[in-house]
């Protein structure tokens, strides 16, 4: 602390006089001097100067990135998928730019909609990760739901003011932020009504719940319980405005295929034989025909599609792919068990032949990306289990044997690097 001349035995922000109890620090010149209390302040009000940048509550609208700008940087961590990439790259850049509509509109009778989005592909073709790597790259707060917890108001489950709630928790309660944010909603397929016919009674996990989400989706303001759960008479209730809070749907889909291509082979008799004989890359081009008719047989209300304008459907991975994702992206999956390997004092190497394996025991367990790394994991259980206590530096190479045999992948599997770097 310095004895200071200039700024006097007083806190230059709230006046008050040094004492025994508040010492002062003072400026390096001696110009001005500051009490605990004041630096406490202005530590709390940096704190949420920062948190606020962090969560986007400062996102500048008027520089937003390029769609080739996002699909660019999609391109560092999604493997693949270049037409979803496109359709979201550009639905994203036309959502935030309608932000400025009223630095731009001549006519204030027009008024530019929402590009809410529905994501079609089979679990673990990246639908997920699509729209958190979106958000990290806006540097939006982000939440990701499941609509199979939702159930219509009133009844046991969670009410869709809840996903609501999820936002405002990542943007660590600023409603600002949040209000700017991304909302991903899983599993959108598991709520469709049972069948095409109106029920006279309650499809309350199906139609009750897409009846619900419709407001919040298109644009309204809702009352969310702070807590979550149930709403209750007089609680208080965080009110956020969700006009400009992207709504990106994803789902699997299981069957519409089927929809879609029995619609365009009408005139044909058993169709269904022809979808049995197709490969992958037609069933995705069959799957970007999708109508807004295709959805509804399949059990979404037309009311929920049409607030879904872009549509886009997602390939299932090959084993190409599942053997790039595991290596290439800039978080890859070996990327992250070498560095983890390293700090170990272990050099962690696969061989392509195991990287081969891996990726058809994925297609065969039909998890595409998302099961990769439990595999290598599982994998790699007993080895983890046992490294932290061997001493030295030592590399290990993953076999193709060893993927078949994890059995193999112990201690003795570890050679010394010094002894490496002689041969």
């Amino acid at each position: 602390m310095l004895q200071n001349k200039g700024a006097g035995n007083y806190c230059s922000f709230c006046k008050k006089a040094k004492s025994a109890t508040r010492p002062l620090i003072y400026a390096p010149d001696n110009s001005a001097a500051i009490c605990p209390t004041c630096l406490e302040l202005c530590k709390s009000l940096f704190q949420e100067e920062m948190r606020s940048e962090k969560n986007g509550a400062n996102l500048d609208f008027e520089n937003i990135p390029t769609p080739k700008e996002f699909k660019e940087f999609l391109d560092q961590y999604v493997i693949g998928q270049d037409y979803a990439k496109k359709v979201l790259s550009v639905a994203v850049y036309n959502h935030y730019k309608r932000m400025n509509q009223n630095s731009f509109n001549e006519n204030d009778d027009v008024q530019i909609e929402k590009s809410n989005i529905l994501l079609i592909g089979p679990t673990g073709s990246g639908k997920t990760l699509l729209a958190k790597t979106l958000a990290k790259k806006l540097n939006v707060p982000f939440a990701i739901t499941d609509a199979t917890t939702l159930t219509e108001a009133g009844y046991v489950g969670e009410d869709v003011e809840n996903v609501l709630l999820k936002l405002i928790q990542a943007a660590d309660d600023n409603i600002e932020a949040a209000e700017h944010g991304i909302i991903f909603i899983d599993e959108i397929d598991k709520i469709g009504r049972k069948s095409e016919n109106t029920s006279i009674t309650r499809d309350v996990t199906g139609e009750g719940v897409q009846q619900a989400l419709l407001k919040i989706i298109e644009g309204t303001k809702a009352s969310v319980p702070p807590q979550g759960g149930r709403k209750h008479p007089n609680q208080e209730m965080l009110q956020i405005d969700t006009t400009n809070i992207l709504f990106i749907c994803g789902g699997a889909f299981v069957g519409l295929d089927g929809i879609v291509e029995s619609r365009i082979h009408q005139h044909s008799i058993g169709f269904g034989a022809n979808l049995q004989t197709m490969d992958e890359k037609e069933k995705e081009e069959l799957l970007n025909q999708v109508i807004p008719d295709d959805l509804v047989k399949f059990g979404l209300i037309p009311e929920l599609i049409g607030r879904m304008p872009n549509c886009c459907a997602l390939k299932e991975l090959t084993k190409d792919d599942l053997k790039v994702i595991l290596t290439e992206p800039k978080n890859s999956i070996i990327n992250q068990f070498k560095t983890s390997f390293k700090m170990d004092r272990v050099d962690l190497d696969f061989t392509e032949d195991a990287l081969d394996t891996i990726a058809d025991i994925a297609i065969k367990q039909k998890t595409g990306a998302r099961g990769l790394r439990a595999i290598v994991e599982k994998l790699l259980l007993d080895i983890m289990f046992e490294i932290p206590s061997v001493e030295g530096e030592n590399k290990l190479t993953i076999t193709k044997d060893m993927v078949e045999d994890s059995s193999k992948i112990n201690v003795n599997a570890l050679r010394s690097l010094s002894d490496v770097k002689v041969s």
